[in-house]
């Protein structure tokens, strides 16, 4: 396939890669490629809202301070204060987008999560990713200069000591191998500046709140192109995930704790509410502390999941709250007017990722990481509810603004794909079991509570992965499939190695065998070993 040669390729298509090329349409010409449809990501997932101070009793030092604090002392304080002076400015331009905010009386409404101490979480309802990303496709989709390339999956980022060029000089990204799915080949990009706009990696855990789409492809690629990623061992799981077979990673929204839903046991089981028994705060505990709790629960009685109940609110107020997840589980023969509903925890957000500064910059030239992709120093050991889809707003306008105060680089003759030495191989049916075996083992080992013994099991298991996977892809025609597992398996160990080495609890990373938080707190940085 001929070469595509653009200003800025951008991979992935939530609001962090759609907002980044939106800003940059007007001086660049952008392709934004992703290996689903426009909506397949983790953003148009997203039902709380977005953070900004918007009201005269609060202030940015609020912000800040409750963001801090969430993050258990590891947040990076400039890149904090930098995404929430930042936040206002982000609404209004949504706005002049056209997105329709829920109001009240000619007003925003504010609604408040846990961990803010004021109320300043703007919302459409309760479907705030759904409202922004139909937007922001609109806008796209009506943008001359950003050309859109649907189901193309990155292979591989390409760089210049990779082609073996300037090895003298610091290693920058010219383009990138993409999978075009639709043709089942290989076609190059090639531009001056890559942004990688993934998404995590909750598809490594056997339950997530995650779109299939979110396998840790970015975060994988990078690693393998020689960047830093950092506090990969900070999982946020979402306490309560709908558990259900024919439902697929819905989420119930922790605002349905926040209006009063109790969490109990099972009836076969007595039926007890036990929140109460872990936490004075009962369900409005912070997330990682109520997911903790199920956990704790669902092992210690054998059960599958266990139960939240909103039923005591009126019908009237359920509708008005929760319009989607009330009509996600009445499809589902769910009536939580009249019944709980069963939730299991499950893998939300990955806190780490590729270490990026203030303007999205990674440690390569030209290559550019923002939203759950990134590791910004935001979030810290555990991420401030709503701070998610802002810091995809804030850092898109930033890399945008320093895309656009440097000069173009000079083009470079790439190597097209070469397929000749491949063929292709029945390897689905090893691939489909990998997958599964991987999942399930994150899950039992590297999960919400973890010991020394499971992740040493883990990096065995996974180390064997890792070979088999290499064998494959040196060997075979590559496909969606056999992608997607090779990510998640190096993200797995990126996981893993994160997480033996931070030997204290901290926010979302709970250790038996370290169960104390350290004095002293200091991000996980892992740097990729030097190519030989």
């Amino acid at each position: 396939m001929a070469t595509q040669t653009f200003d800025v390729l951008i991979i992935g298509s939530g609001l962090a890669g759609l907002s980044a090329a939106l800003r940059l349409a007007p001086t660049h010409r952008v392709a934004v490629i992703t290996k689903r449809a426009l909506n397949d990501g983790a953003s148009a997932w997203a039902q709380g809202g977005i953070a900004a101070v918007l009201s005269d009793d609060d202030s940015f030092a609020n912000h800040v301070n409750d963001t801090l604090t969430a993050g258990a002392g590891l947040c990076d304080e400039p890149a904090t204060q930098f995404v929430v002076e930042r936040a206002p400015d982000a609404i209004r331009w949504l706005r002049e987008l056209g997105v329709d905010f829920s109001s009240q009386e000619g007003q925003l409404h504010l609604t408040r999560e846990g961990g803010h101490s004021h109320r300043r979480i703007v919302h459409a309802a309760d479907a705030t990713g759904a409202a922004v990303q139909k937007v922001m496709v609109e806008q796209v989709r009506n943008t001359p200069n950003v050309q859109l390339l649907e189901h193309h999956m990155l292979v591989d980022l390409i760089t210049t000591h990779k082609l073996g060029k300037d090895l003298d000089k610091p290693n920058r990204c010219v383009g990138a191998y993409a999978l075009d799915t639709s043709a089942d080949a290989v076609s190059v990009f090639t531009a001056d500046a890559v942004v990688l706009a993934t998404g995590g990696a909750g598809k490594v855990y056997l339950y997530t709140t995650n779109p299939d789409t979110a396998t840790g492809d970015g975060i994988a690629a990078a690693w393998r192109a020689g960047a830093r990623v950092a506090n990969m061992e900070f999982i946020q799981f979402h306490p309560t995930c709908l558990y259900h077979p024919h439902a697929k990673s819905f989420l119930i929204s922790e605002a349905v704790r926040g209006e009063g839903g109790q969490l109990r046991l099972p009836d076969s089981v007595g039926g007890h509410r036990f929140m109460m028994d872990h936490d004075p705060r009962g369900e409005l505990a912070p997330r990682d502390v109520v997911a903790r709790a199920i956990d704790f629960e669902m092992k210690r009685h054998g059960v599958d999941c266990v139960y939240l109940d909103i039923s005591h609110q009126s019908p009237a107020f359920l509708e008005e709250h929760f319009p989607t997840i009330k009509a996600r589980c009445l499809a589902l023969g769910i009536d939580i007017t009249q019944q709980a509903i069963p939730v299991v925890p499950a893998a939300h957000y990955t806190c780490g990722g590729v270490v990026a500064d203030l303007h999205g910059r990674t440690d390569i030239g030209g290559l550019y990481a923002i939203g759950e992709t990134s590791y910004s120093g935001l979030h810290g050991a555990n991420r401030l509810a709503s701070n998610s889809l802002l810091e995809c707003m804030v850092y898109a306008s930033a890399v945008a603004t320093d895309i656009q105060s440097n000069a173009s680089q000079p083009d470079l003759n790439l190597p097209e794909w070469d397929d000749s030495r491949v063929v292709d191989a029945d390897e689905a049916v090893v691939i489909s079991h990998n997958w599964h075996e991987l999942r399930q083992f994150m899950w039992d080992y590297v999960g919400i509570v973890r010991t020394n013994k499971r992740l040493e099991r883990a990096a065995h298991r996974i180390a064997l992965l890792e070979a088999e996977i290499d064998e494959f892809y040196a060997n075979f025609h590559v496909t969606q499939d056999l992608l997607e597992l090779r990510n998640l398996v190096q993200t797995a160990g990126l996981i893993v190695q994160c997480a033996q080495q931070r030997r204290e609890s901290r926010g979302l990373h709970f250790s038996r065998d370290y169960p104390e938080m350290l004095a002293a707190a200091t991000p996980t940085i892992l740097t990729p070993p030097a190519k030989t």
